[in-house]
């Protein structure tokens, strides 16, 4: 992958994972489904993408070193 393409992905997941998460906090009657289950699903999900867009953000910045 392109290391420019590598940072701008990571910075656009982690910029939606930051909005989800935080729109969750501000509007939790539209996210409050009430079964723990799908409240630990979608945290998960929200760390998955947070984390694979530091991952990709590193790896960006490790290309431009070289």
């Amino acid at each position: 992958m392109n290391k420019w393409t590598e940072i701008l992905t990571g910075l656009i997941l982690v910029s939606v994972s930051i909005f989800v998460w935080g729109y969750s906090q501000n509007w939790g009657e539209f996210w409050n489904f009430g079964k723990p289950a799908w409240e630990f699903l979608k945290g998960g999900a929200v760390w998955f993408v947070l984390m694979i867009g530091i991952l990709f953000i590193l790896l960006g910045i490790s290309e431009l070193k070289e």
